[in-house]
């Protein structure tokens, strides 16, 4: 029963990982800012998922970025109203066993809301038992999630990473603030081993790739990099506002801001092809300065270094998110 459980929860905190639509139009005038549909943070579904009686029988409330609106039940979700984002709330199915992942939340900023991100400990009880305890971070992405996950091979395939975009901002522009734990290595914790240190202080991160993609005859997915912003946060602050990052275009590996982490095929995203099938997405090479995008992924999450790896209490706070031209 313990392996059971263990599986079934790694597919919850595996959405974790490291993922409405901006329609393909003309190029904004030059100062234009554009704000991405539902950036402002201030709409939110509340989904109402009850988990199973044999772990805890708890009701828990999952936030998902869209329409305002309460789903009472353990429905599957998919993106309502235009919304182009996901998160890693997630709802998992396992052998009828019920459980969700939760490590983002609505919270209340002024007038309107802002998205807290977390990273923390997912942990499974049976009878009152604490059987595993889980690393789970918290991500917001332009994407979606097919639910319910339903086993662990190959999760991430749930994830469909990137929207259609083919226009060329300057800049991404979002307001945040960060609570950064002041442990200077990481911890690794999966739930079927002892937990383990990672070298090297976490660190929440944003990602903003553009992508020239293309789909063969046999239905693989390849791209192209035609834009790049990864910037990463280790310091606490209060609420910075209008922070603004550049974008920068083509091969950027002699670019005096290019880290490592900005290469190419740092991890393994995945999109639907044509054939409805998820597929990974083969990032190949670099695409000349001046191409044309046809995806943009944009992902904001609370810790780095993949699955089951972060600081438990690390927090990021986002709000009005949008792209300068």
């Amino acid at each position: 029963m313990r392996t059971g459980f263990s599986q079934w929860l790694r597919v919850a905190v595996l959405c974790c990982l490291p993922l409405g639509f901006l329609w393909a139009e003309e190029q904004p005038k030059k100062g234009t800012v554009e704000p991405i549909a539902f950036g402002d943070m201030d709409q939110w579904v509340v989904r109402e998922i009850h988990e199973s009686g044999i772990i805890g029988g708890q009701t828990k409330k999952l936030y998902e970025l869209g329409p305002k609106e309460t789903i009472v039940g353990n429905e599957p979700y998919s993106n309502r109203g235009g919304s182009p984002w996901g998160n890693s709330n997630v709802l998992a199915k396992v052998a009828g066993i019920v459980k969700t992942n939760n490590s983002v939340y609505a919270e209340a900023r002024g007038a309107g809301q802002c998205a807290r991100l977390e990273t923390h400990y997912e942990s499974v009880k049976v009878l009152g038992l604490v059987n595993i305890e889980v690393i789970a971070a918290g991500s917001v992405f332009l994407g979606s999630v097919r639910e319910p996950i339903t086993g662990t091979k190959n999760a991430e395939a749930n994830i469909q990473s990137g929207i259609p975009f083919t226009k060329r901002p300057a800049a991404v522009r979002f307001d945040y603030k960060i609570k950064a734990m002041p442990e200077k290595n990481r911890i690794r914790s999966t739930g079927f081993s002892r937990k383990s240190t990672v070298a090297g202080q976490d660190s929440m991160a944003v990602i903003l790739y553009l992508q020239k993609r293309w789909e063969d005859k046999q239905g693989n997915v390849y791209a192209k990099r035609v834009g790049t912003m990864v910037q990463r946060f280790t310091k606490s602050t209060d609420w910075v506002n209008e922070a603004t990052f550049p974008i920068h275009y083509g091969d950027i590996r002699s670019h005096t801001d290019y880290q490592p982490y900005m290469r190419l095929q740092v991890e393994t995203r995945y999109t639907v092809n044509s054939k409805g099938a998820s597929v990974p997405i083969q990032e190949i090479g670099w695409a000349e300065a001046d191409e044309q995008p046809t995806h943009l992924i944009l992902q904001f999450v609370s810790s780095h270094g993949g699955a089951y790896v972060g600081t438990p209490g690390n927090t990021f706070w986002i709000d009005n998110v949008a792209l300068i031209y």
